[in-house]
């Protein structure tokens, strides 16, 4: 898209614009299903978003236009093993994910947003390849809220494979389907 700048951000860069990322956020979920779910809040959302900060391979990548305004944004970790929804899909998982796991190669991708007012632009895809090109990890996961769409549509598209097995992150969380991008020769 013509006039849009994408940035990387490191945690302590990212803890400078939380403001903006959040109010990224408050626009995004400020619609039914998720408006008025607690899970969902900003607050929560704020508290999620600066634990990650202090995650391993914590990383932002923002879009903004000429104007300076930001857009939207991708954040994402290294995926631990030890994390709850790895654990419920690890006996499925393919092997050469679990090795690339235990070598620390696989990339969360944790959320992925786009203002709405942006959106069928392009920029989702730009910010996620923007991402997923400059980690060090060969794989990169995912979950995504089961029904949503077009997110729920576009991963597939984008060359994720859908783990064939529900989750939820937390009690309080909805239902979510885990993906995975397995290694790319373009990357």
């Amino acid at each position: 898209m013509p006039g849009l700048t994408l940035n990387r951000h490191t945690p302590d860069e990212a803890r400078k614009i939380t403001p903006e990322l959040t109010a990224v956020y408050a626009e995004v979920y400020d619609v039914p299903p998720y408006v008025g779910d607690p899970f969902f809040s900003v607050e929560v959302f704020e508290q999620r978003l600066t634990a990650a900060f202090d995650m391993k391979g914590f990383e932002v990548v923002t879009a903004r236009l000429a104007t300076g305004a930001l857009v939207g944004y991708v954040h994402g970790v290294t995926l631990t093993r030890d994390r709850a929804w790895w654990i419920s899909v690890e006996d499925i998982l393919p092997d050469d994910a679990k090795r690339a796991a235990d070598r620390g190669g696989i990339f969360w991708l944790r959320e992925l947003m786009v203002l709405p007012e942006h959106g069928n632009q392009g920029i989702g895809r730009a910010l996620h390849d923007e991402m997923v090109k400059g980690r060090s990890e060969s794989w990169t996961a995912l979950t995504c809220i089961t029904d949503n769409e077009p997110a729920r549509s576009a991963y597939p598209r984008w060359g994720y494979e859908v783990v064939p097995r529900q989750i939820k992150h937390a009690e309080e969380s909805p239902v979510y389907d885990p993906m995975l991008l397995g290694p790319q020769s373009d990357r």
